[in-house]
């Protein structure tokens, strides 16, 4: 079983995490606001959504990115706030409640406290959510579980490393053939593993990468993945780094 750490609230590695940033946001908009407004299908409305796009900076979901193929943002145009909303409703950290979403004692009680969000959100965000489909609820990946996933990642992702590289590391050779055609274990390793891992602040995805070209994506760990993290193989982590 994977064990975390406790974060201190003022740790400065806690920056890395969007997750935590979207929810703290989240909370601000709620003090100031009381609630955030729903449409009748109960998504968010379009003046936090907007609100959100910019306040949040989610790497590969910026503002900028968003407005660049909507003209207007729904929540399902910005798909990390539409996990962050069923998050915070399956954590029963906040409710509907006459056309609004507001908070519970349960996320009151998260207001101000960073590390106290990660430590309580991110571990269901990465064993409790079905990642694939991003609605349903699982106990581990598709491809494996997250104890193999992580130990190899902390050794494989110490100075950086390309999607083409972990997706061999982890599943040998892709298929070849005389037509280039998608490879799919490459992209569920992505959506399943190295994305929730780096939406959770604890791998971090180059710059400039277009995010539809997962095999040159370069990840490398962040500070908030060796404050956090208690692995296995962090002895073979740190003979490298001795050598």
């Amino acid at each position: 079983m994977v064990a975390f750490r406790e974060i201190e609230d003022a740790d400065p590695a806690l920056t890395f995490s969007p997750l935590v940033r979207g929810i703290e946001k989240t909370f601000v908009w709620i003090g100031e606001h009381g609630g955030i407004p729903l449409t009748p299908s109960k998504a968010f409305k379009r003046v936090f959504v907007h609100w959100a796009a910019a306040e949040f900076d989610w790497p590969g979901h910026t503002e900028a990115d968003l407005f660049a193929v909507n003209k207007v943002l729904n929540e399902w145009d910005f798909p990390p706030l539409e996990i962050l909303h069923d998050l915070m409703i399956a954590m029963k950290l906040g409710r509907h409640y006459k056309g609004a979403f507001r908070l519970t004692k349960a996320g009151q009680a998260l207001i101000g406290h960073p590390g106290r969000i990660f430590g309580t959100v991110v571990p269901f965000f990465l064993f409790r959510i079905k990642q694939a489909s991003q609605s349903r609820f699982d106990d581990a990946p598709i491809l494996g579980n997250w104890d193999g996933f992580l130990n190899v990642l902390n050794v494989e992702t110490e100075d950086g490393a390309t999607g083409d590289h972990l997706r061999r590391v982890l599943f040998g050779e892709p298929e070849t053939g005389p037509v280039p055609h998608y490879d799919d274990v490459m992209g569920q390793l992505y959506i399943q593993v190295l994305r929730p891992l780096c939406w959770a602040g604890l791998l971090q995805q180059g710059r400039g990468t277009a995010s539809y070209r997962f095999e040159e994506a370069r990840f490398m760990k962040t500070a908030l993945w060796r404050a956090a993290l208690r692995l296995e193989t962090d002895g073979m982590v740190q003979g490298a780094t001795r050598h």
